[in-house]
């Protein structure tokens, strides 16, 4: 029961939890010290906790309808592999131990992290099923992700963090919607909102977004100086973040290729997890963010 339980919880979705450490990243040089890393990765930790419970939760809601889906239908809960009252005990308890952890570390924390969990589920009883706004909701979950990292080691969480994890949230699940409907074309069943889109509609959205995610994180890394008050208003150091543009050009082209050209995106995690040019950008982008930050903070 243990097994399914765990698979229940959907650890491969996990990942999206790492936008915590990104409170972390963008304050090196700053300030930043191994007890705020260990910080982040109690907030991560506690965030996989609340996900799994709603991840579980979600299940049980749709198990009927997972039942008639060709690969849904393999879950534990719609296979009958795990009972429902085992799996609603589990999303429990996961639930309670997240928030009573998240609480007792940070009062601000435990907040968002109550936020979190109501806006997941939400969006499991109802959201999901309004058009337009099931896809601002799932982008509001992992704003909310990146603002809780910066608020568990106690920095000001940036609009400009939060705008830009919007709009790269946006175009994500604006793609994974477009998968889904593409996939339903070829005679998969439907998720019940997708009646509400069309191709053309999700392909105009797609590249509205796009556009603006790339601009929003060019001005970001331009407007996100490190220095102090002694500081020149402009100084090369100061803007070595503009050199990570690039990975994100590349990181959002490559999903793009790997949305239209390859049929992919119903999983964003499967991509980042399984495509290796996608893995390996990602890590380049974060270590020279890492690079970026430290050397800015040594010149001051």
């Amino acid at each position: 029961m243990l097994f399914e339980l765990l698979r229940a919880a959907r650890p491969y979705q996990w990942i999206k939890n790492l936008l915590l450490y990104a409170g972390f990243l963008f304050t090196l040089g700053a300030g930043r010290t191994l007890a705020d890393f260990g910080r982040a990765t109690a907030g991560v930790v506690i965030f996989c906790c609340l996900s799994a419970s709603a991840y579980i939760l979600n299940d049980l809601l749709d198990a009927e309808g997972d039942r008639r889906h060709p690969a849904k239908r393999n879950r534990p809960i719609a296979s009958g592999r795990l009972s429902p009252v085992s799996a609603l005990a589990a999303a429990i308890i996961l639930g309670l131990l997240g928030l009573a952890a998240a609480w007792l570390m940070d009062p601000g924390f435990g907040l968002i992290s109550s936020v979190y969990l109501a806006l997941t589920l939400a969006y499991s009883t109802f959201l999901k099923r309004v058009v337009l706004l099931d896809v601002m909701v799932l982008a509001l979950g992992y704003v909310v992700r990146a603002v809780a990292g910066a608020v568990i080691i106690h920095v000001p969480a940036s609009f400009w963090l939060a705008l830009c994890t919007m709009l790269l949230a946006l175009f994500i699940g604006l793609c994974k919607r477009r998968a889904e409907l593409s996939s339903n074309n070829q005679g998969a069943p439907m998720r019940e909102v997708l009646a509400e889109y069309s191709l053309p509609l999700l392909d105009q959205m797609i590249g509205v977004v796009t556009s603006s995610a790339l601009l929003a994180y060019s001005l970001y890394t331009y407007f996100t100086p490190t220095n102090t008050a002694a500081a020149p208003a402009w100084r090369f150091a100061n803007h070595l973040l503009t050199f990570t543009i690039p990975f994100v050009v590349y990181g959002i082209y490559r999903y793009l290729y790997l949305v239209y050209r390859r049929n992919e995106g119903e999983s964003p995690e499967a991509l980042f997890l399984h495509d290796g040019p996608l893995r390996y950008n990602t890590a380049l982008w974060a270590l020279a963010c890492a690079v970026a930050r430290l050397a800015a903070g040594l010149t001051h």
